[in-house]
């Protein structure tokens, strides 16, 4: 008996990187940069400590955003670690409700920190950083911010995976 390999060809389709990532939990952030009626952000999620010493943030931010811009023109911007009863703060920095620029604020109280940027009242953390440095590459730049200020609050994480807000329970509850 002689054996014999059939070879069946198959059309495998490769997903896109963007397809892949959306299987993964993210913690979602919108970053807000500029002053006065330059106020501008963006709903992002990648955002996470560089390093501890010195403190210091990293964030990718789409190149052709208006958040990248400020960003580059103000010397700063601030992570507002979203908590999870703030989905609609993450829509409206999105773009999914057709604001733009200073009317992505409305409807969420704001405060100023060190470097001007604007802080998101209720945030799981804001931490207000100075640009530090940009690396472009392709669509988007990895932009590293000195960290100036910080503020804290015991809210549970809002996170993003496969195209869906979601939250954690505390244990026990």
């Amino acid at each position: 008996m002689q054996n014999s390999v059939v070879q069946v060809a198959q059309t495998i389709q490769r997903p896109s990187l963007a397809e892949a990532m959306r299987h993964s939990a993210s913690s979602i952030a919108v970053v807000t940069a500029g002053v006065g009626r330059e106020i501008t952000g963006c709903t992002v999620s990648t955002a996470a400590s560089f390093s501890v010493d010195p403190e210091t943030m990293l964030v990718s931010i789409n190149r052709r955003s208006s958040t990248y811009r400020a960003i580059r023109e103000h010397k700063h911007f601030c992570v507002n670690m979203l908590a999870a009863d703030q989905v609609d703060v993450a829509e409206r920095f999105a773009g999914r409700l057709g604001t733009s620029g200073p009317d992505r604020y409305e409807g969420s109280e704001w405060f100023r920190l060190d470097t001007g940027a604007l802080a998101l009242h209720g945030a799981l953390a804001s931490i207000d950083c100075w640009l530090d440095e940009v690396l472009e590459r392709h669509s988007h730049a990895i932009v590293l911010g000195t960290v100036s200020a910080i503020v804290v609050d015991a809210a549970l994480p809002l996170t993003y995976r496969l195209g869906e807000y979601r939250s954690f329970e505390r244990p026990g509850r």
